[in-house]
């Protein structure tokens, strides 16, 4: 039975000293296990940055390659590094081209060309494979009649983002069956989707940053508190159970777990828990050229709807490999996942559901069969209260970033966030060397805060993530 660990202000606490194992996790870089730069922690430093994640990892490449700077950045990670969300996530990614703003939609397909030529330049070592596209399932008409509006919408106002998507009506049941899609009621192809590992992206962006002089990793090292230093004006306190770390400049890259140490956004950014399993597939196994996403309306005494994904891993052998990697259930979570910011436990229900409804995508024979899983784990996302995420300078706490909010996006919009908000420390130009700005609905000002509080809380939204697709976007 899981335990309800969320506040009713869905204020976060520190991350679980003992995770739930993820699939991802299962073979840490030798290099970055327990490491630490240096055995104490330094009682100051020019830039901090909280959190190792996807986030954390880029906004500190930013600082130190990519702009060079001369400065003494400190990375402090809770538990090893990238232990938290891209450490747990579905190991998919994939922009979000419909439903959304026009400009995070441009902004999300620039950040996943970035990462495929990263991927591709340094020769990464990381899984990626760039799929044949997404296939966004839907398992209720009225939502795929609201998807559909979106598309055409787009067509008229925004055709390159329309040509990034196929719609796939309920007359054409050939094309859904070769889609593994035979009983939905329509779907929307989305023609750019990758899979990876996402550790083995962010391990391979951190140790390339541990010979520099001027980074300093820290893991298993929480922060217990962030306040003005009572010595040093201007600056700020950062305590955790090794000592004290002062600092003029600090980075949240904390995602879900941001309002720990900003109590004041937590009715902004909300810690919402996540489950994802690794299934065999039956035997023999087919491989799957898409991911996944599976979409509908509320069911009968739900107040949510369905939203699960997938990814599958690389097939082996015709008896081997090819595990999907499957998430969602959230539905059926406690409180739907809202303010619960433990990823120690599982929820039993969201698991067997997990393990028993994988068809489609794949052939079961008809069969209701519960499948196995060799991994089973939690993660927790950050949930934004307008659906876009945080970047920049807090404006009531001067000297104090955030980069977060990604509302289960971090994958195709985290990298890019990252590099603009690293130039904004360094007072530099948020664009440059051919990426995209950072999209005005990112960005963290008074007026967006109080829009943002203006409207309805997270909790009274049912499953939000439907938002997507309830009605036109802002500026289509």
């Amino acid at each position: 039975m899981a335990s309800d660990t969320g506040p009713r202000t869905n204020q976060a606490g520190l991350p679980s000293a003992n995770p739930t194992s993820s699939y991802w996790l299962r073979e840490p870089n030798a290099l970055l296990l327990g490491h630490r730069s240096t055995p104490d922690l330094p009682e100051e430093a020019d830039i901090v940055i909280i959190g190792s994640g996807i986030t954390g990892a880029f906004a500190a490449r930013s600082l130190l390659q990519d702009y060079s700077c001369n400065k003494k950045v400190v990375m402090i990670e809770a538990r090893e590094a990238c232990g938290g969300a891209t450490g747990r996530n579905g190991g998919h990614c994939q922009p979000l081209v419909y439903g959304t703003n026009p400009a995070v939609a441009a902004f999300e397909l620039e950040t996943f060309s970035f990462l495929e030529r990263l991927v591709r330049d340094e020769n990464i070592d990381c899984d990626w494979i760039t799929l044949s596209g997404g296939v966004h399932a839907f398992m209720s008409t009225p939502l795929f009649q609201t998807a559909v509006a979106q598309v055409d919408s787009l067509t008229k106002t925004h055709p390159f983002l329309a040509s990034q998507l196929e719609v796939i009506l309920p007359t054409n049941p050939s094309k859904l069956a070769r889609l593994r899609a035979p009983n939905c009621h329509g779907a929307i192809i989305q023609k750019t989707a990758a899979s990876l590992w996402p550790y083995k992206l962010i391990a391979h962006i951190l140790t390339s940053l541990l010979p520099n002089p001027n980074f300093n990793l820290q893991t298993n090292t929480p922060v217990l508190s962030l306040s003005p230093s009572p010595s040093s004006p201007g600056k700020h306190q950062i305590l955790t159970p090794r000592g004290t770390l002062t600092t003029p400049k600090v980075l949240l890259a904390t995602n879900g777990y941001t309002s720990h140490l900003l109590p004041s956004l937590s009715d902004l950014i909300v810690p919402v828990r996540g489950q994802i399993s690794a299934i065999v597939p039956p035997s023999p196994v087919q491989t799957l050229t898409h991911s996944y996403l599976f979409a509908a309306d509320p069911e009968k005494g739900q107040h949510a709807p369905r939203d699960d994904y997938l990814v599958q891993r690389p097939v082996l052998t015709p008896d081997s490999g090819g595990e999907v990697i499957y998430g969602g259930g959230r539905r059926l979570a406690l409180r739907l996942g809202l303010g619960q910011y433990n990823d120690d436990e599982l929820e039993l229900k969201v698991a067997h559901y997990l393990r028993s409804n994988l068809s489609p995508p794949l052939d079961l024979g008809g069969k209701d069969e519960e499948l196995p899983a060799t991994y089973e784990w939690t993660g927790v996302m950050g949930y934004s209260r307008d659906s876009n995420a945080w970047v920049g300078e807090v404006p009531s706490h001067r000297g104090i970033w955030v980069c977060a909010g990604y509302t289960g996006h971090g994958m195709p919009s985290a990298a890019l966030s990252a590099r603009a908000v690293a130039a904004q420390m360094l007072g530099l130009p948020e664009s440059g060397q051919g990426h995209a700005r950072l999209p005005e609905e990112f960005k963290i000002t008074e007026e967006r805060i109080n829009r943002a509080r203006q409207g309805a809380k997270l909790e009274d939204c049912g499953g939000w993530e439907g938002a997507y697709f309830s009605g036109p976007a802002d500026g289509e």
